[in-house]
């Protein structure tokens, strides 16, 4: 058993398993434009200058913060998936 087959063991159940962070930031970018996203969520790099570049390396820094956008993702793709 590789790597990679231990990971995909060790997190069955976990939906944001396999989703990269940018492709979570590009769809909620897409589904809601950067000044709803900064009114829904918060932080900063979501209102001034926001850039994809600039978010993904503020939430990767900052746990609280990815886990707002990664909950916020959920919510969405199980709303709009009704």
């Amino acid at each position: 058993m590789d790597k990679k087959d231990k990971i995909i063991e060790s997190q069955p159940n976990n939906p944001l398993h396999g989703i990269k962070l940018k492709d979570i930031v590009e769809y909620l970018v897409e589904k809601y434009g950067w000044d709803h996203l900064g009114t829904k969520i918060n932080i900063r790099c979501f209102k001034n200058d926001p850039s994809v570049k600039s978010s993904l390396k503020f939430l990767r820094k900052t746990p609280w913060a990815r886990d707002e956008v990664e909950q916020l993702y959920l919510d969405t793709i199980k709303f709009y998936k009704k």
